[in-house]
């Protein structure tokens, strides 16, 4: 028997999302790609101004000791780790903004999207450097600008890499999946 002429009993046999249903994953499309915009524009832009205003290797203190720019220019990952490997590094970077960008289909959770836009952002400042900067093309060095004691120089993009690592971390520790669902639960 048919509720209505052409409508299925079942929810199995259902083939589109309901309107609220696509209004909710177009608000989350939205999210993570306005937090994605605006973290990659912040990293761009205070890197523009770093190489404008700051010279290379000569501390500019802020907050006495505690807070300052330190322009340098770093080949290598995180805490300058693989410096003979950028063109490695640039290569992992293109493959991991195509993971978030492959990812974000599923997308069903404000966490997950707050959390892959400011991943997707610190990816794309960092991979802009590799790309654009001298010394030349896939093997451009990061340019890093922010000093605190006994920490090494970070951007912007490393920022939202951190920001972005704890969103996933709560997701995790909330057992919450990417489309929205809790592990272990069937909705």
């Amino acid at each position: 028997m048919q509720a209505a002429r052409g409508a299925s009993l079942t929810r199995d046999d259902t083939t589109t999302t309901s309107p609220p249903d696509r209004r909710r994953r177009t608000r989350l499309l939205q999210v993570f790609a306005l937090v994605a915009a605006l973290g990659y524009a912040a990293d761009l832009g205070t890197k523009e101004l770093a190489l404008a205003r700051l010279e290379p290797g000569t501390a500019v203190p802020l907050i006495g000791d505690w807070f300052g720019f330190y322009l340098t220019f770093n080949s290598g990952a995180a805490f300058s780790l693989g410096t003979s490997y950028t063109l490695v590094l640039t290569c992992v970077a293109i493959v991991a903004a195509l993971a978030v960008l492959w990812t974000v289909r599923r997308l069903g959770s404000t966490g997950w999207a707050l959390g892959l836009g400011f991943l997707l952002a610190g990816i794309l400042g960092n991979l802009t450097d590799r790309l654009f900067r001298d010394p030349s093309p896939l093997r451009g060095h990061v340019v890093d600008f922010l000093q605190l004691p006994n920490f090494p120089v970070f951007n912007v993009a490393d920022i939202c890499i951190n920001v972005a690592a704890a969103f996933i971390i709560i997701q995790a520790l909330r057992s919450m999946r990417v489309d929205g669902r809790r592990e272990g639960r069937e909705q």
